[in-house]
């Protein structure tokens, strides 16, 4: 049976009226991985199938005939990005075949959290190896235990992004929504990209115990779905403080019982919003995409203050780069720490584990941020510590602070990447650090640690292009009402085509 691009109120229903149980969805998306991301077209966007996923839908069908539904996600198929631990039969290997094999001895606690509220885990999904930080020449969506993650709209251009692999599992309709990590863009611009919504949450917001990270200032997990809605209830089910993250309990106080109380269009009359405009001009495409949509949210009521700047810093410049070679060093060591079944113990013996199967993990693409990474010194260097205060002055302080003071804005809007996806080139790789950043406005939040969602406006030559909202920390709530303000309005996402290539 196909699949519509159901949302999680849709199945609501339907399970309801007995024309789905979770058992035949399960079974449903299950097939349409098998035919359309292993074989078929092949996104290479699942790493991985959980075999107990029909098992665990046949018991949450009978908890719902006996006692009801735990609540929305009851029975929902989830696809969870391959950083994230699963204690079952499930592996965590960040894309890497030197964590092939590992099985986490715990929940994350957001996995955790999705259990208790009855989501069906269907899987893991790919991404980009190692968050990105193997090489300065990498290739997103490329992993060496799990292949190449293709765009479904456009096949031969980039997913985009660490969390590339829940980005296009979620476009394609593989799943009904998917758990992305970012440490910068990670989340936002694989769902920008594949044209779908993703919500990075401020840092501390959800626990990030569990989840193979980059940088801790940074890092965090989020929703991704095909509708804002969806993105808000997901967000419901993960957060939570967490005694093994002691970045989550700055949310107490802070976060909501229900972000679905922020799905109202009428949030967005009046509010003030600042278009950042240093995030704009790489395209014109994508700049003519965003225009069109800014004059969409001043017909929806809000106040637009043009020009605004949130940040001079770009994506992966030096600085940020600094602080993620010696944070990552510091995060990999404890995970690998923390999972004594794993091959390597430790990002010395990863580089060893790299540099003995070459041809399998290094085909493309070399491993120079590893060895940067593994010389750098520990957290208490100088040269760290001076790096993470200029990057919190620059995106807080002088940069998304300033400027949500100065003006009295209530969030700041942008393109979310700068240009339509690129081709994909594992040879010479996206080219992000050896430009010296990248477009789009993922930086600013990521590093001040704030809360950032993307949301569908349109298309170049069939390649989506996404909007950005972002504020300052805990601001969740007014994003998603502006978002589904937006999508409510202009209802630009369509399906994916599976193109082969941009006609020329």
């Amino acid at each position: 049976m196909e699949v519509p691009e159901y949302t999680i109120s849709d199945l609501e229903t339907l399970f309801d009226q007995g024309q789905w149980t979770s058992v035949s969805l399960c079974e449903a998306f299950l097939k349409r991985i098998s035919e359309i991301d292993t074989a078929g077209p092949t996104l290479r966007s699942v790493i991985e199938v959980n075999p107990d996923a029909l098992a665990i839908a046949k018991a949450l069908d009978r908890e719902r005939d006996q006692s009801g539904p735990r609540g929305p996600l009851h029975g929902v198929p989830i696809l969870i990005k391959d950083s994230i631990d699963t204690a079952d039969k499930m592996q965590t290997t960040a894309g890497s075949l030197a964590l092939e094999g590992n099985i986490a001895p715990q929940d994350a606690l957001l996995v955790e959290k999705l259990r208790d509220a009855g989501a069906v885990l269907l899987g893991k999904t790919n991404m980009s190896e190692w968050g990105y930080m193997r090489s300065t020449r990498g290739c997103s969506g490329w992993s060496s235990r799990g292949g190449q993650v293709r765009n479904p709209y456009v096949l031969d251009r980039s997913p985009l992004g660490s969390s590339s692999g829940s980005a296009v599992a979620v476009a394609a309709n593989l799943c009904i929504a998917a758990i992305g990590a970012e440490v910068d863009g990670s989340i936002v611009r694989p769902s920008s990209t594949n044209n779908i919504v993703g919500l990075k949450p401020t840092v501390g917001l959800v626990s990030r115990s569990g989840v193979i990270g980059v940088s801790s200032p940074q890092d965090t997990a989020g929703p991704m779905a095909r509708c804002v809605a969806d993105v808000a209830t997901v967000l419901t089910a993960l957060t939570g403080v967490d005694p093994r993250d002691p970045a989550t309990q700055s949310s107490v106080d802070q976060s909501e019982q229900d972000y679905c109380q922020f799905l109202d269009t009428t949030m967005i009359k009046g509010a003030r919003l600042g278009v950042a405009r240093e995030c704009f001009g790489d395209h014109e495409g994508t700049d003519a995409i965003i225009e069109n949509a800014i004059r969409q949210l001043e017909e929806l009521g809000a106040v637009i203050v043009d020009p605004v700047q949130a940040s001079t810093l770009p994506m992966f410049g030096e600085l940020e780069l600094e602080l993620f070679l010696y944070e990552f060093k510091a995060s990999v060591n404890r995970y690998l720490a923390e999972h004594p079944g794993a091959k390597v113990k430790n990002l010395a013996e990863l580089i060893q584990f790299n540099r003995a199967h070459a041809e399998q993990v290094m085909p493309f693409f070399q491993q120079e941020l590893l060895e940067i990474a593994q010389a750098k010194g520990d957290l208490n260097d100088a040269a760290y510590l001076d790096a993470k205060a200029e990057c919190y002055r620059l995106s807080r302080t002088d940069g998304i602070d300033k400027a949500l003071k100065e003006h009295r804005l209530d969030a700041i809007i942008a393109p979310t990447e700068g240009t339509p996806a690129f081709v994909i080139d594992p040879v010479v790789g996206d080219n992000i650090l050896k430009l010296g950043g990248s477009s789009g406005c993922s930086t600013p939040p990521a590093l001040a640690g704030y809360p950032h969602i993307t949301v569908p406006a349109g298309y170049v030559h069939g390649l989506p292009i996404g909007l950005s909202f972002f504020a300052g920390a805990y601001q969740e709530g007014k994003l998603i009402s502006y978002a589904y303000a937006f999508e409510q309005a202009t209802q630009v996402r369509r399906p994916p085509g599976f193109v082969e290539s941009v006609s020329v």
